[in-house]
């Protein structure tokens, strides 16, 4: 079956310097074994992708990209360079592959403006954003005209993990608490729950973020999210309850989570068509993920909008 993946990584030697930190609980050897696949755009990549049945990938900078350089303007050109650099690989292979734009956060109007380049101009299908940046999340009011220039443009935000700007109390002595172990769970979800309770949707409510790894667990928690909602003092209102706009607002894909129950659950919880096909790679084996997608217990109708179909409307391809 056709299948269009969405949270594929690539990296480039401006940024691995960044990234190595991400990998420092990692093997040197692991190490290395990622970075030649983050590297490779077209090799090795394309043969994972044919024995695995992806027709198209829709590649992104791999974390933490810009999102933690202090340098606002050396943030800006690194991710116009990226940008242009994957803009160029795309054009190579058009059949095959989709981009998400990197931007700058540290500036919220240029990151809007590399954004309308990088749609108009690149014809990338919106843009992953690593995360916090500085310390900085997406619901604070300085990133207005940003949400306000992805609403116009019609483009999905992919709210992909980072780590917090500092490591929490509770997970010191472990470190493998704090990353995709379980520390990126709690941080990407907290951020999602911001946007939310700080009222960008409802500023914005044609915005749409999509997020990885079967929603982050939100799927799992929107009947206590509305429960608890109600009986808390709150320092804003809010239109909705919280569980509808993760029904409206957010679209959510399998990357990294290859297991029927929660995979079940989030299309109970979330509606067939806001499920997606990812990999993660070159986190996750591509082969693992599209055997699981393809042996789901799901009926081939809802197969095809998970593989492609939900994909292809979302991101107007």
């Amino acid at each position: 079956m056709k299948k269009i993946a969405l949270e594929e990584h690539f990296i480039t030697p401006d940024f691995i310097s960044y990234s190595k930190e991400d990998f420092a609980n990692f093997s040197k050897e692991k190490v290395d074994g990622l970075m030649d696949l983050l590297l490779d755009i077209d090799g090795k990549r394309i043969e994972e992708m044919d024995k695995a049945g992806i027709d198209i990938a829709v590649l992104s900078l791999t974390d933490p990209g810009v999102q933690r350089e202090a340098n606002t303007q050396k943030a800006i050109q690194l991710a116009r360079t990226a940008n242009d650099f994957l803009a160029e690989k795309i054009q190579k292979n058009p059949k095959r592959f989709r981009g998400f734009a990197h931007l700058a956060m540290q500036d919220p109007s240029a990151a809007a403006s590399e954004l309308e380049r990088a749609v108009k101009d690149l014809r990338f299908v919106g843009a992953l954003i690593n995360g916090q940046t500085n310390g900085h999340y997406l619901d604070e009011k300085q990133f207005y005209p940003f949400w306000k220039k992805v609403e116009e443009l019609q483009v999905p935000i992919y709210l992909h993990p980072g780590n917090p700007p500092e490591v929490p109390q509770n997970f010191n002595g472990y470190k493998a608490l704090n990353g995709a172990f379980w520390g990126w769970t709690i941080e990407t979800a907290t951020h999602a729950l911001r946007l939310i309770v700080g009222g960008v949707f409802d500023r914005f409510p044609k915005v749409k973020v999509i997020l990885g790894h079967m929603g982050e667990t939100l799927p799992y928690l929107l009947w206590r999210l509305d429960s608890r909602w109600k009986i808390m003092q709150q320092t804003n209102t809010l239109k909705k309850l919280p569980s509808q706009y993760l029904r409206d607002n957010f679209f959510i894909t399998v990357s990294g989570m290859f297991a029927n129950e929660p995979l079940l659950c989030a299309i109970q919880a979330l509606g067939e068509d806001k499920v997606m096909f990812s990999v993660d790679y070159p986190y996750e084996s591509s082969e693992v993920a599209s055997q699981f997608i393809e042996k789901a217990p799901i009926s081939e109708a809802v197969r095809e909008k998970i593989c492609f179909k939900n994909a292809e409307r979302i991101l107007s391809l």
